[in-house]
């Protein structure tokens, strides 16, 4: 029979090592960029095959991906440069009827922040940052279209909360 191990030698497990959150993390945004790139790539090979309109259920999958894609972009910049940034709606006005309208390449805050929706888009997108009434930003991401030509907007909202981590997408009027 061996002899017992001495404490601290390389057979004893040692104490418990404390678990690398900042891996996990990187993993997990690594992974939802992943799938987002993706989804993107579907989504705007399925608008170029068409002849410019589209579905309002494939403006409906549009906004949801670019939405979440618009709010990583947000957070991404924040990590990098710590603060975030309110950005203007745009394209003005809102898509309407599933047509694709051309994205302004020239909008300065959308650039630089790194969210590129493609050179057409079927939504208009927003990020809007105000203050809670305990003084921590509130940052909401939007898209907006309006299927139907009948002026009630479809609205897509994901919100960032205080670690960055994001909400599901909240839909108001989908199919408008």
């Amino acid at each position: 029979m061996s002899p017992a191990p001495e404490p601290g030698s390389p057979g004893e497990p040692g104490p418990a090592r404390p678990r690398n959150t900042a891996v996990r993390t990187g993993i997990a945004v690594t992974v939802f960029a992943a799938v987002v790139a993706t989804a993107l790539f579907i989504v705007r090979l399925s608008a170029m095959k068409g002849s410019g309109a589209v579905s309002p259920e494939q403006v409906a999958t549009e906004a949801r991906v670019q939405v979440l894609a618009l709010c990583d972009a947000v957070q991404g910049f924040r990590d990098e440069h710590g603060d975030y940034v309110s950005i203007a709606p745009a394209p003005a006005p809102v898509p309407q009827r599933g047509e694709a309208v051309p994205f302004p390449k020239d909008h300065e805050d959308f650039r630089r922040i790194g969210f590129d929706p493609g050179p057409a888009v079927h939504l208009q997108y927003e990020v809007r940052v105000e203050e809670s009434p305990v003084g921590e930003p509130e940052v909401s991401c939007f898209a907006r279209a309006d299927t139907d030509g009948d002026g009630l907007n479809a609205v897509y909202r994901v919100r960032l909360d205080a670690n960055g981590m994001t909400t599901p997408v909240e839909v108001e009027h989908e199919g408008e």
